[in-house]
């Protein structure tokens, strides 16, 4: 036995060294982190085009970029005049290779060769339309018609204002005269656009253009993909000699399934046991549904356990989002404990496995330059003190949702199982919000400054009728946000119009000009980074902020109108035409034991960006009917803001 385990040891060892001579030996992109939402993404779009792409610290030594053939400066949170802003290697310029500079980069290389940075007077956030330079010879815009205004995401505070010595310009918006900038001599370029995005239909041909410039040979695959992360999970439940079994929570999402499937794959389903807890946190007869599945794949290895009581006194009487995150994540340790003690498991034997996704670290905070958007319940101080131990494993961690899904198929995993819309951990706990009922000093100040911002804003592109039965008023509960990379926690605006009668209100038919109106709110604000409109509100209801937990009533509540949501979805065909949706109960009725909700479904593909899903019309007017029938509602909103400014959920 002792000479098997020094086998096994030796051998994860050599695995370990292999896999890192051959890291360092593959040609590559090396992108640097200035602490962007959008960091891995970049490096994951490079991927997906079949170019290895690699994570750097931007001030990182030079020996580091041994095998790279072109380096990409990221987006970033801080100005880049700030205190505390990440520190660059200005040696890296001198590097001959080509690289480029995206937002926070672009000022980045710009200052780095002697050009000035300033505040913008007019912020971009959003949709921007830029105009291309025909005049100019610009590689990386080679098969990008120049004829056509090309549309770019845009999210910044910051521009330039003098360019670096031997740059021109090449592309330029309304409100950005420097949005695209070249020094052909040098090979450097940078934009003040996310190209990486998907919200910018021609970055996908500036980044490969980017990688021929470089001289970039396709080398990645999803099948080398594949063959990493199941080589990574075997090494890494390697532990001094010993092969450790592997523990996962299986919420039933996506994230979770495949990274089961993973775990199985690697190890054998004798050596990974999947616990489906109930923690009361499910939508509609969610566990008895996860249950199923799983038996119908050929799964065996898992346990369900009911531990709703548990969750709903750890969350009992908190209010604070970020609380009742780190509240539910500290209990899946306990829970974890008591299930190991009920099934006298050994502890040290067992490592805990979760389907982090790489967003969810970048979303804590969980690199050197990042800014915590929220705290995610899988980076808790309990889950902390396990990875210090080496006690956990992620196999998704470098990974994005349809990443993610690219590789569950790839492991034979059904539609059913893949394309489920994604769930969270701490489940609907974060989709109730939840008030002492009345707001505080400083929030009453901001809420006063909201709605002055609101009362100002005048539309045009509404028709009279539309015009003359506007109302626009500031809802009393704050929402979590995104914007340049910060997270903002401020309040939503709504717009509503004309009554028709029975307390359903009038829904513009042309979503565009509901979602231009919602982008003038958010941009024009600094105390709004929402937009909903009112569809529904019940006749002589006064509704006002109203004491409110995450209790089993309003989840239950919140079950039945999410439910409603996701069966005509499913019904209609919309169901998979959306990335996901997501029901907000607001403590804001004409009772305590009365709600709203917001309807939040999103489009998106890579997470960091997101629209509203347009869902049609008639479908979201007999949504609403159905949800207004309902004993308990007061009032239904909808959700019309992107992402940014606004994250997906309202917590």
């Amino acid at each position: 036995m002792n000479a098997e385990k020094n086998f096994i040891a030796t051998n994860a060892k050599e695995n370990a060294t292999r896999a890192q001579s051959e890291k360092s030996a593959r040609q590559k992109i090396v992108v640097l982190d200035f602490g962007s939402q959008y960091a891995h993404l970049i490096a994951k779009r490079f991927r997906a085009l079949g170019y290895y792409s690699e994570i750097a610290m931007p001030s990182a030594d030079v020996s580091e970029f041994k095998n790279a053939k072109g380096i990409v400066l990221s987006g970033g949170p801080a100005s880049i005049y700030e205190k505390g802003a990440p520190q660059f290697n200005p040696k890296i310029l001198e590097l001959e290779i080509p690289i480029l500079g995206l937002c926070y980069g672009h000022y980045v290389l710009q200052k780095g060769y002697g050009g000035k940075i300033q505040k913008a007077q007019t912020g971009e956030f959003g949709f921007a339309m830029m105009k291309i330079d025909v005049q100019k010879n610009c590689p990386l815009f080679a098969g990008i018609d120049s004829a056509c205004e090309q549309q770019v995401w845009m999210s910044h505070q910051d521009e330039v204002a003098e360019m670096g010595a031997g740059f021109e310009t090449v592309g330029a918006t309304k409100d950005c005269r420097f949005a695209a900038t070249q020094n052909l001599s040098k090979m450097r370029f940078s934009l003040q656009f996310h190209c990486e995005v998907k919200d910018t239909p021609c970055g996908n041909k500036i980044l490969e253009n980017f990688a021929g410039i470089c001289g970039m040979q396709k080398n990645w695959n999803q099948d080398e993909v594949l063959e990493t992360i199941l080589q990574n999970i075997r090494r890494d439940s390697c532990k001094n000699g010993a092969e450790k079994n592997v523990l996962l929570f299986l919420s039933g999402g996506v994230d979770s399934t495949v990274a089961f499937a993973l775990l199985n794959r690697a190890l054998g389903q004798k050596r990974v046991l999947g616990l489906h807890i109930d923690n009361g946190f499910m939508r509609k007869n969610e566990s008895a549904k996860v249950e199923r599945a799983y038996k119908e794949f050929g799964f065996e290895n898992f346990i369900c356990k009911d531990a709703s009581q548990s969750f709903l006194n750890a969350v009992s009487g908190i209010t604070d989002p970020q609380e009742k995150r780190m509240a539910v994540g500290e209990n899946f340790i306990r829970v974890r404990d008591e299930f190991f003690a009920e099934q006298n498991l050994d502890s040290e034997e067992w490592m805990l496995a979760q389907g982090t996704l790489y967003p969810d670290i970048i979303e804590s905070g969980g690199t050197k330059n990042s800014h915590t958007i929220k705290t995610h319940h899988n980076r808790v101080q309990g889950i902390q003190t396990l990875i210090e131990k080496g006690m956990v494993i992620e196999p998704l961690k470098d990974l994005y949702k349809d990443e993610v899904r690219a590789i569950g198929k790839k492991l034979g995993l059904s539609d059913a199982l893949v394309m489920r819309h994604p769930f969270p951990g701490p489940g609907l706990s974060i989709n109730v919000l939840c008030t002492q009922g009345s707001l505080s000093e400083n929030d009453q100040e901001e809420f006063k400054k909201a709605s002055e911002e609101i009362s100002k804003i005048r539309f045009t592109q509404f028709c009279e009728h539309c015009t003359q039965s506007l109302e626009k008023f500031i809802l009393p509960v704050r929402s979590v946000g995104v914007q340049g990379d910060f997270r903002t926690y401020r309040f939503p605006a709504v717009i509503s119009f004309g009554n028709e009668g029975g307390g359903f209100f009038h829904l513009p038919k042309l979503w565009e000009k509901l979602d231009s109106a919602s982008v003038q709110i958010t941009n024009s604000s600094s105390y709004i980074n929402r937009c909903v409109i009112r569809l529904y509100q019940k006749e002589g209801a006064q509704l006002e902020l109203q004491k409110g937990f995450c209790t089993k009533a309003r989840l239950d509540q919140l079950r039945e109108v999410d439910d409603i949501v996701l069966n005509a979805l499913h019904e209609s065909g919309e169901y998979g035409k959306i990335f996901q949706h997501l029901t907000i109960a607001l403590p804001y009725s004409s009772g305590e034991n009365r709600a709203s909700f917001v309807l939040r479904p999103v489009v998106s593909e890579d997470v960091m960006t997101a629209r509203f899903a347009e869902l049609p019309q008639e479908l979201l007017k007999g949504i609403v009917r159905k949800i207004a029938a309902l004993d308990f509602c007061d009032a239904v909103f909808f959700d019309l803001t992107n992402k940014p400014p606004a994250t997906f959920g309202w917590e």
